[in-house]
């Protein structure tokens, strides 16, 4: 994809993966919005990047996703990239858990994580398919190759925005929307909680190694330890995950 001159719309981008993502896009010269659920840490990103176009709103309401492309369409008419970045995710032990009365608190995530993007993605993709260059960018994960047992919804989630943006690629073939998979391992950010994913890699050496995979044209993108799980044998996905498993198992006793 073209990586100047667009206008970019990025969910869950005032923080994280999806700030960085921003922050790259800003520099090569492109209209940026983010979109959060939360207006001060939104506000506090315009206060780093006065250029930024913020929009608060809730991506786990389906009238908030009509309304974001409303907005949008009414207000940035020639935006023409989606990138599909907010996400959740909960660890927990699911026999300590308590599925009669904390399920809206479980299913937040799948809502967050699946019906978000794929409901953006079937907003977005007609308008975007009358844009000269337009494409869908959907962050799903390296746990959606090799899940990550003590984060089941977070990994199942990922797996089928994984199979969904394949189907995306497949109907939007003929038209001018590219798409693209950005699969991430275990970043520095906050995602899941303050701390929890210090040991993963530097965000900025992760977004600079994802925007060159995007100068490059390439579909499905990785960057450290995901790279190799983008292709894995199941045999390679059974081992990897029950190591993970077995290394992180204590997190939730």
């Amino acid at each position: 994809m073209k990586l100047s001159g667009n206008t970019v719309l990025i969910t869950g981008g005032s923080s994280g993966i999806g700030f960085a993502f921003a922050e790259r896009f800003l520099k090569s010269g492109n209209t940026v919005i983010v979109t959060g659920r939360r207006a001060d840490v939104l506000q506090h990103a315009k206060e780093k990047h006065p250029e930024l176009i913020t929009y608060v709103n809730d991506l786990s309401i389906e009238s908030d996703r009509i309304a974001l492309l409303d907005w949008v369409t009414a207000n940035y008419p020639k935006v023409n990239v989606l990138v599909n970045n907010a996400g959740i995710q909960q660890r927990f032990n699911i026999l300590k858990s308590d599925g009669r009365n904390d399920w809206s608190y479980f299913n937040k995530e799948i809502t967050t994580n699946i019906e978000a993007p794929f409901h953006l993605s079937m907003l977005f993709a007609p308008y975007l398919a009358d844009q000269e260059e337009a494409a869908i960018i959907n962050v799903t994960s390296g746990l959606a190759f090799t899940p990550f047992a003590i984060a089941p919804i977070y990994s199942a989630t990922k797996a089928a925005l994984h199979s969904f943006t394949i189907s995306l690629r497949h109907q939007l073939s003929d038209t001018s929307v590219e798409v693209i998979e950005v699969a991430p391992p275990a970043v520095s950010t906050d995602l899941g909680g303050a701390g929890l994913h210090t040991h993963g890699e530097p965000l900025d050496d992760f977004a600079d190694g994802i925007f060159k995979g995007l100068e490059e044209g390439h579909q499905e993108i990785g960057y450290g330890t995901s790279v190799a799980r983008l292709r894995m044998s199941r045999n390679e996905v059974d081992e990897y995950a029950t190591q993970m498993y077995n290394a992180t198992k204590n997190l939730i006793e």
